[in-house]
C-alpha cells in the first residue's frame, strides 16, 4: 500500500533503503535509451500510458527531467533548468545525451550524500541525494513502461531492480495528492495479475491493461 499521509515519511523511507539507487537507476535509464532508440518521428503523435501525453510531450518531459536532476546534483536549484526542450531532429539521440548526462552526473563520488534542490517538487526544502534518486529511478521504471508500451514493445528489468522498485513505488504517498493537477502519479489501481512490473505501474496509477 502507498502512504497516504505524511510525505516525509516517505522521504525516510527511501534514505533507508539499503541497496544502490544510483546503479539501479543507470540500469532503468538504459533500457529506456534503448527503448527510444525505436522511435521513429511518425511515432511521436502516438497516445501513450501518460494521460493527456503524445510520445513526443512524454520524451522532451523526460529530457527535461534528466537536466533539471542532473543540475540537482550539483546543487543548482534554478526552476528555468527543468524546462522542457526541444526534442531535435533526431529524438533518439536528444533522448540518448540527456540520459548519458544524468547517468554521469549521479555516477559522481558522494551523490547520495549530497543536498538536492528539486523545486519541481517543492522549494521549501531540500532532499537527500538518495531521496533524489529514488524519485528518479521509479520514474524511469515507469517511464521505460510507458514508452515500450506506446511502441507496443516489451520491457523487463531483473528481480532485483524490481524489488528495490516497489519498495519505492509503496512509499510515493497516495491519497487526494495524486488528483491534484499535475500530480506525478494517478491514483493505484488494483491489479491481481503475476507481473511484478505491472504490479508496479498499477500502483502508480497506470493501468497494465493499456491502452484498454
Amino acid at each position: 500500500m502507498t502512504i497516504d499521509s505524511d510525505p516525509r515519511a516517505a522521504l525516510r523511507i527511501l534514505d533507508a533503503i539499503d541497496t544502490d539507487l544510483v546503479a539501479l537507476d543507470a540500469q532503468a535509464v538504459r533500457t529506456s535509451i534503448e527503448l527510444v532508440s525505436h522511435v521513429t518521428t511518425t511515432d511521436l503523435a502516438k497516445p501513450t500510458p501518460c494521460a493527456d501525453w503524445t510520445l513526443h510531450g512524454l520524451l522532451t518531459h523526460m529530457i527535461a527531467q534528466h537536466y533539471g536532476f542532473a543540475a540537482a546534483s550539483r546543487g543548482e536549484g534554478d526552476p528555468a533548468l527543468w524546462k522542457l526542450r526541444r526534442l531535435g531532429d533526431d529524438p533518439a539521440e536528444s533522448y540518448r545525451a540527456a540520459a548519458e548526462h544524468v547517468i554521469a552526473a549521479f555516477a559522481e563520488d558522494g551523490v547520495p550524500e549530497r543536498k538536492f534542490p528539486l523545486p519541481e517538487f517543492t522549494t521549501d526544502f531540500e532532499f537527500s541525494g538518495a531521496q533524489a534518486v529514488g524519485f528518479h529511478f521509479i520514474d524511469y521504471v515507469v517511464h521505460s513502461w510507458d514508452v515500450a508500451r506506446t511502441l507496443g514493445r516489451t520491457v523487463s528489468f531483473d528481480d532485483r531492480l524490481l524489488a528495490a522498485a516497489r519498495v519505492v513505488a509503496e512509499a510515493v504517498p497516495g491519497g487526494e495528492v495524486r488528483l491534484a493537477p499535475g500530480a506525478a502519479f494517478a491514483p493505484e489501481i488494483s491489479f491481481s495479475g503475476d507481473s511484478a512490473l505491472d504490479g508496479i505501474v498499477a500502483m502508480l496509477g497506470r493501468s497494465p491493461n493499456w491502452p484498454h
